[in-house]
């Protein structure tokens, strides 16, 4: 989990976590808490049904609307959902990242400037060569390994109210091993009338079946809510607009004015009504996708697909009116390379 404790020199940043340590156990709880955690609500990482609900991702076994809660990735055979525990270093503005071969020392530097950060997000790299414990010798590492950390503006007793971040790798000819995790501290309080908007930036990574490589995105989200319908779980919509698609060495792809160049048409929501949207705790899932015009048949067809998950947090009521933290995960084929599928996942915090 990504919940950081706060350093006494920095009461109102985020706090350092030098030793390495991760910042949750697998149980899900702080090693450095040591507060009674008999009636936590956080779990093991199970696919628990609780009162006859499966939570949608592992992380958190009992949700509340009253309570935090962290989900990270599901495992699905493609490498995916092997991020379960991070921690952010402040003192040193280092990410450590646990249970992925050959991504260095685990202990990811902030990327140079200008990909030092994507919007508001942050970026760090894995080492590319770590020594022999016992000769010294160099052993090259799987590269490159990259990490996305977002934060929200807010705070929860000296912590981030939400938080994500995303670990891809582009070494390998599939889509490679990484995973992504996202967190809510504290609760939600769920209007029971009205809409809402809320907006932020977006930022990504894209890795590819059958290609080697990585490419960072960025864009728009924005996510509105009918709170007066469908009742049992709240009406959602939202779209990802403005994508843009960047090299590794900070230079512009180029985006589709003829074949054979990258498609990023904009990301829409499939409203439904349902599990599939904000219910009771503040979890929202929906199917996500967009178009193209086939080239044969100049009929529209599915380009991207794939699902959003993320959490409503704060008191969506008053205030400031709460805030989402929420990752996308979509594939479709790469225009630029036949045989060649792009899987992209990007990370944002909406604000109102």
């Amino acid at each position: 989990m990504i919940r950081l404790t706060l350093a006494s020199s920095l009461l109102a940043l985020l706090a350092a976590c030098g030793d390495g340590q991760p910042l949750f156990d697998e149980n899900g709880t702080d090693p450095t808490d040591t507060t009674d955690t008999t009636d936590t609500t956080e779990g093991d990482g199970g696919d628990i049904d609780t009162d006859g609900a499966t939570p949608p991702l592992p992380g958190t076994d009992a949700p509340s609307p009253d309570a935090g809660i962290f989900r990270y990735e599901d495992r699905n055979g493609n490498g995916g959902g092997l991020v379960t525990d991070v921690s952010y270093d402040a003192a040193n503005d280092t990410f450590t990242v646990d249970n992925l071969g050959f991504d260095g020392a685990n202990t990811y530097q902030r990327v140079d400037a200008p990909l030092n950060t994507l919007g508001v997000t942050r970026v760090f790299a894995a080492d590319e060569v770590v020594e022999d414990t016992l000769t010294g010798k160099p052993v090259e590492q799987i590269i490159p390994y990259r990490a996305l950390y977002g934060v929200s503006d807010n705070q929860v007793d000296g912590e981030p109210r939400t938080s994500f971040a995303i670990v891809r790798t582009g070494g390998y000819s599939d889509y490679g091993f990484g995973g992504y995790v996202y967190e809510r501290n504290g609760g939600v309080v769920i209007p029971t009338e009205g809409q809402a908007t809320f907006s932020g930036q977006y930022a990504g990574l894209r890795v590819y079946d059958n290609q080697t490589g990585l490419e960072y995105t960025t864009g728009n989200m924005s996510m509105d809510f009918d709170f007066d319908d469908f009742n049992a779980n709240d009406a959602v919509k939202g779209r990802v607009t403005d994508r843009r698609a960047i090299n590794q060495d900070g230079t512009a792809v180029a985006l589709r004015t003829s074949d054979g160049q990258l498609l990023m048409p904009d990301i829409g929501w499939i409203i439904q009504e349902g599990s599939s949207s904000l219910n009771e705790n503040g979890e929202i899932t929906s199917d996500v996708f967009n178009l193209r015009l086939d080239p044969t048949t100049g009929v529209p067809v599915v380009y991207e697909s794939g699902t959003f998950y993320g959490v409503l947090a704060g008191d969506a009521t008053s205030g400031d009116g709460g805030e989402i933290v929420g990752i996308i995960t979509v594939e479709s084929d790469d225009p630029r390379s036949e045989g060649v599928t792009v899987q992209e996942t990007g990370g944002a915090i909406l604000y109102r």
